[in-house]
């Protein structure tokens, strides 16, 4: 797992972040899932299966983040699994990664019911002893969400049929679809609905690649006057910016800090422009004064052995002769 991917993860461990990611894209904003309801699950898929040999042949994969979530919602209770796979570049073959988590999830949720139904001596029909479940059993819905973390267009497959080529319609309804639910910040449009500071670490991902946008949207929001240095520290990783956190209060003025990176950026800028003004300027001084030997006489030779000119250091001069000096 990459850096940026790493943070991505420690960033959304949070409850409150993970909820509020969670109401954004399953309820357009809406409160149903509180963080006070969220379990952390081993994010460690795994599923044994028989192989054809008679040998069992493990599964293993790892998810990013994996936490149950009891949901009440018209006065009942539904329990989920809700799963989520950061993405800081885009990954072409996203259906398939998330429908094998899903897959192997559902597939453990059954092979954890057969060890029970063993361990129980619980009494089975022979069809419900060969599946290891029992015919009123239920399985735990599993909800993947991916958050791509890049600024840019996500410009990958959004479903299992979009990675098929010329797929003929005819075969197409019997091939089961599987779509990903996908958060891309270029694609919000109203980023109020969040509740977290999430919100605003995704809004400036969307514009990171504009400087001007950039300022705007940190001057138009006042909560980024005293961010919480952990979305401060998230952005520094996610887009490449090196914002100094104000360790000591906690919180830390983005707009202060923007303006100071900028003016610092010009700054070296200017002081590189004089820099590269002094060396070009040492560099026509020279060729001048090769110019100035040679239109006096000088060849080219002396002047390779007397000035320890170089060749391009001689062609640049001659170029400066009214005539040509050998």
């Amino acid at each position: 797992m990459g850096k940026k991917d790493t943070k991505a993860k420690e960033y959304l461990s949070d409850n409150n972040r993970f909820a509020d990611l969670c109401n954004f894209v399953l309820f357009q904003g809406e409160q149903v899932i509180k963080a006070e309801t969220l379990t952390g699950k081993d994010t460690t898929e795994t599923l044994s299966v028989l192989g054809i040999d008679d040998k069992e042949i493990e599964f293993q994969k790892w998810r990013d983040l994996l936490k149950s979530v009891v949901v009440k919602r018209n006065k009942d209770v539904v329990f989920v699994l809700i799963g989520v796979e950061n993405q800081s570049d885009i990954h072409y073959a996203m259906p398939v990664k998330n429908m094998i988590y899903d897959a192997l999830n559902y597939g453990s949720q059954v092979k954890e019911s057969a060890k029970k139904h063993r361990e129980k001596h619980d009494k089975l029909t022979s069809a419900e002893f060969l599946s290891g479940f029992q015919k009123n059993e239920k399985l735990t819905p599993v909800i993947t969400i991916t958050l791509y973390w890049g600024a840019e267009n996500w410009d990958g497959p959004r479903r299992l049929h979009d990675m098929f080529e010329n797929p003929d319609e005819m075969f197409l309804k019997y091939i089961p679809d599987y779509h990903i639910n996908l958060l891309v910040p270029k694609e919000i449009d109203d980023f109020d609905k969040f509740q977290t500071a999430l919100g605003e670490v995704l809004a400036v991902i969307k514009v990171s690649d504009d400087k001007e946008q950039m300022k705007q949207l940190l001057f138009s929001n006042p909560m980024y006057q005293r961010m919480d240095n952990e979305s401060v520290a998230a952005i520094n990783a996610l887009i490449g910016t090196a914002i100094p956190l104000n360790k000591t209060e906690g919180v830390t003025n983005m707009c202060k800090a923007w303006d100071d990176l900028m003016n610092e950026g010009r700054e070296e800028g200017r002081i590189k422009g004089r820099e590269e003004g002094r060396i070009k300027g040492r560099e026509e001084g020279r060729i001048k004064m090769i110019a100035d030997f040679l239109l006096n006489g000088g060849t080219q030779e002396q002047a390779k052995t007397m000035l320890k000119a170089s060749d391009a250091e001689i062609e640049a001069a001659c170029g400066m002769l009214p005539v040509n000096v050998n």
